[in-house]
């Protein structure tokens, strides 16, 4: 898809502005019309859409930092055509995730859910996150919530598939562990517990 570059973006906006209101002072409104027309144009594809494509690019391409600093050049997220708020919501939650700020990912991807997705494959990669996270945290019952979500969600990614199916599996693994986990504390408790009484002194004749 093309993509104007963010920077190249900003200028045409200010020349469009500039130059219309130069020219409809010297020349007259219709000579600074298609100047007005390109600064209003590329003022709306700002605002609507935000920097959320080449950000993505940049995720794609694992520049953390890069995509960060692209998605911080959208300043009003909130006035975002929907599916791009989604999408802006899952990157910052991406670039939160992996620099281990749970809660504020966490946050990020809740708020993208309450927002239009495109497909249920994105979604999937959503709830997939939120899963991690709680389970990360040792909050087994969301964890599993939102991998059963997760699951009844019409995938058609193979990628994405392959994803929650390996997701499923660690998760069966990990919840059995802390199940071994938990009674073999409990059995250990209920042996001190035993044997860790006062004897009971004979009675004296």
């Amino acid at each position: 898809m093309f993509t104007i570059n963010i920077y190249l973006k900003f200028a045409l906006i200010a020349l469009g502005f500039i130059l219309g209101a130069v020219l409809t002072t010297t020349l007259g409104f219709w000579y600074a019309f298609p100047f007005w027309l390109l600064g209003f144009v590329m003022l709306a594809s700002y605002i609507f859409l935000g920097t959320v494509q080449s950000s993505a690019q940049l995720i794609q391409e694992e520049d953390f930092d890069g995509a960060e600093l692209r998605l911080g050049l959208t300043k009003f997220p909130q006035f975002l055509y929907v599916t791009n708020r989604a999408f802006y919501y899952i990157m910052k939650g991406s670039i939160f995730a992996q620099r281990k700020d749970n809660k504020s990912a966490e946050e990020a991807f809740n708020h993208a859910l309450t927002l239009k997705l495109p497909s249920d494959n994105e979604k999937a990669m959503v709830l997939m996150q939120l899963t991690n996270i709680n389970a990360t945290k040792g909050k087994w019952t969301e964890a599993n919530n939102f991998l059963k979500q997760a699951k009844g969600l019409t995938v058609t990614q193979s990628d994405i598939k392959g994803q929650l199916a390996y997701l499923d599996k660690a998760m069966a693994q990990n919840m059995a562990q802390a199940k071994t986990m938990k009674s073999m504390g409990g059995m250990r408790g209920g042996m001190r517990q035993g044997g860790g009484g006062k004897r009971r002194r004979p009675k004296m004749r």
